[in-house]
């Protein structure tokens, strides 16, 4: 509709930031078996399934920016983004060591100088990954928007190819580290994959419009992940081959099965059809607070911690894990969406006092 956003692509975000939160549950709450442990299902059964959980969640930053660049290509750029942006990150990276000072939490006396200025300057000191990497990438996006739009479909498929054959083919390959490779954690993954995405919005790729097709390519991908991964665990296991990089670059974002997960999950939701109404307008609503939910239980006196406070250490060898994960999920979600709502509105009121002169 007129003025509104997607539904389906603001789905899209809300299921993005779920497996989020899942993968920082199963890597950070160490629910997820070490590469380097030898893994047999019959003997680690939790550990094998929440490989699985994992290769079907690491899709989701991926799903991010390509949303960014499929709209990013025919929008405006606008500054008053990159500001507020700033603000929302300074807001959490600020605000959480103020309020665990004052009420005694252990975690904020031990704050040294250094990590208040990672506070303070949260991009530059790189407080968070993705905010840092995002803000770059956003920083040229009219520059790659400009040229994607200017670009014939051949020259774009081919730049497009050989972005991909340097950020993904080659480590996807080569199962060796690569100096240049940064596991898909830094602006140049994500200024490739908002080429994608604009690829996507300018000339699309026919085979994927089919549903069947992309769910099918998701699912096949996803558990191409998991089962390589497995693969070479138990041969490295069994011949004592030491295959521990390759497995833990198979769950990178650069890896291409995970490019081609994320691009699968996006035409399914892309293709979606969502109804007006209170389900797509609670969608909408609730949308636009995922980047708070990430800032809130990703900084950096909060990201190893919520996991002791809500208990993850008594289940993370047995299945239920499972159930516990998913109502830490939501539990995570819903208060990092409150207090994120909580943020909006107080900067509403300041830009009201600014901008009005009014209370």
């Amino acid at each position: 509709m007129a003025g509104k956003r997607q539904a389906n692509f603001e789905l899209l975000r809300i299921v993005a930031m779920f497996m989020i939160i899942s993968l920082h549950y199963l890597v950070k709450g160490y629910v997820i078996a070490a590469a380097n442990v030898p893994l047999v299902i019959k003997e680690n059964p939790t550990g094998a399934f929440a490989w699985l959980i994992e290769a079907f969640c690491i899709v989701a930053v991926n799903c991010y920016v390509l949303i960014s660049g499929y709209f990013g290509v025919e929008s405006a750029w606008k500054p008053g983004r990159v500001v507020s942006l700033l603000c929302q990150v300074l807001f959490y990276s600020l605000s959480i060591p103020c309020i665990l000072f004052l009420i005694g939490a252990e975690s904020a006396r031990g704050m040294e100088f250094y990590d208040w200025v990672g506070c303070v300057l949260p991009i530059e000191a790189e407080h968070y990954w993705f905010a840092t990497a995002y803000l770059v990438m956003y920083l040229f996006a009219p520059f790659l928007a400009a040229g994607i739009r200017q670009m014939e479909k051949r020259q774009l498929q081919m730049v497009t190819a050989l972005l991909l054959c340097f950020f993904s083919l080659g480590k996807t390959i080569f199962p060796v580290y690569l100096v240049t490779d940064r596991n898909g954690y830094d602006f140049g993954w994500l200024m490739c994959l908002f080429v994608v995405g604009g690829y996507i919005r300018k000339y699309g790729v026919p085979w994927l419009e089919k549903q069947s097709h992309a769910k099918a390519a998701y699912l096949f991908s996803s558990f191409a992940i998991w089962l390589l991964a497995l693969f070479f665990n138990i041969v490295g296991s069994k011949f004592d081959v030491p295959f521990t990089y390759y497995i833990d670059m198979i769950y990178d974002y650069n890896h291409l099965l995970c490019l081609v997960s994320a691009v699968s999950l996006f035409y399914v939701f892309k293709n979606m059809q969502i109804r007006e109404g209170r389900f797509a307008d609670a969608v909408r609503k609730l949308a636009p607070h995922t980047f708070g939910v990430y800032l809130l239980h990703e900084h950096n006196l909060l990201r190893y911690v919520w996991m002791n406070w809500l208990g993850v250490e008594k289940v993370r060898e047995s299945f239920w894990f499972v159930p516990h994960m998913i109502g830490c999920v939501l539990l995570v979600y819903v208060a990092g969406t409150a207090v994120d709502a909580v943020r909006a509105w107080l900067f509403g009121r300041v830009r009201k006092v600014l901008f009005s002169g009014k209370g």
